[in-house]
């Protein structure tokens, strides 16, 4: 094809020649994408492309052609991998001493703000960047060392301790209101 909106318009006339094409020409970049911002956790990645896919040809018919095609498809990678991200938020258990609650005098309290606490903590999480926050996760509540970070991600543990620093610094600003977090 020779250009991008040539090609979105043969793939919404069912063109299997350029359906092809498209999946050749943006399959590798998307799963790249995709599996780069999901690493260590890729076991996600097929279903996640196949979303961006899906997502892709239903929209085809919007796509105007003012951003090259590959720009535009890895956008929709992208938010597909925020969802997926709010979604792996919310599921996160915080730890909570429930014994140390029930004995306490004034459990109550305790409860409601360890409550404000964890409500508190998961949103200035949801609000840090993508890598801040997997640093933070792994570390804190996956119990992960640097070490076995860096491992993971291809990176030096100095490397890791480094990010996990700005991250723990992001956090903290934020916790004590000193900054918005970026």
């Amino acid at each position: 094809m020779d250009s991008d909106l040539e090609l979105a318009k043969a793939v919404l006339q069912r063109d299997r020649k350029a359906s092809a094409e498209f999946v050749l020409l943006y399959s590798d970049p998307v799963y790249r994408y995709v599996r780069f911002r999901l690493q260590p956790r890729v076991e996600a990645v097929d279903d996640l492309v196949q979303e961006v896919f899906l997502t892709a040809w239903k929209s085809l018919a919007r796509y105007e052609g003012g951003a090259p095609l590959k720009q535009w498809i890895l956008g929709i990678a992208r938010h597909k991998v925020q969802d997926h991200y709010r979604q792996v938020l919310k599921s996160v258990p915080f730890p909570e001493d429930a014994d140390q609650v029930a004995d306490s005098s004034n459990g109550l309290e305790i409860q409601i703000g360890t409550a404000q606490a964890q409500a508190r903590i998961s949103a200035i999480l949801a609000q840090l960047p993508e890598d801040y926050r997997t640093v933070l996760l792994w570390r804190y509540w996956e119990k992960k060392s640097a070490e076995e970070i860096g491992a993971e991600i291809g990176r030096t543990a100095k490397a890791v301790e480094r990010l996990l620093a700005r991250a723990r610094q992001q956090f903290k600003e934020a916790w004590h209101g000193k900054e918005e977090v970026k």
